[in-house]
């Protein structure tokens, strides 16, 4: 009879503590993935400050947002900065803007060698249909 111990405020103490250790893991999943994100931080620095925050953990947590906060708001944009690039550079490249970029394309595999004369005809009916 597991229910019937349960009155109204350990049920909330329950929600409290699941909602600070779900707190607890997040913040351990971000710091560690800052820490290893930051290129700049040497390894012997970074193994440090595993253990520091492994050991004592509220203490390494809140010492390491005090100490790198700023930095981590800078690595996360130049970090999603860099994702948005590169999400937008293969839109470029495999996005076909029309069927003379398709064939100028099929022109400069030709040229260079990669297709023969058939595979060209045949890219370039494709993009004309």
């Amino acid at each position: 009879m597991l229910a019937a111990n349960f009155g109204d405020g350990d049920v909330l103490l329950w929600f409290v503590e699941f909602f600070l250790f779900l707190i607890y893991i997040w913040l351990l999943i971000v710091i560690f993935g800052d820490l290893f994100r930051d290129h700049e931080t040497s390894g012997w620095a970074k193994a440090l400050w595993v253990l520091f925050i492994l050991f004592a953990p509220l203490l390494g947590m809140l010492v390491y947002l005090i100490a790198r906060g700023s930095g981590m708001s800078r690595r996360a944009h130049a970090s999603a900065v860099a994702a948005q690039q590169r999400f937008d550079a293969y839109v470029r490249d495999t996005a076909a803007t029309g069927p003379a970029d398709q064939i100028s394309r099929a022109k400069g595999l030709l040229d260079a060698g990669t297709i023969d004369q058939a595979e060209f005809e045949r890219l370039k009916a494709k993009a004309l249909a």
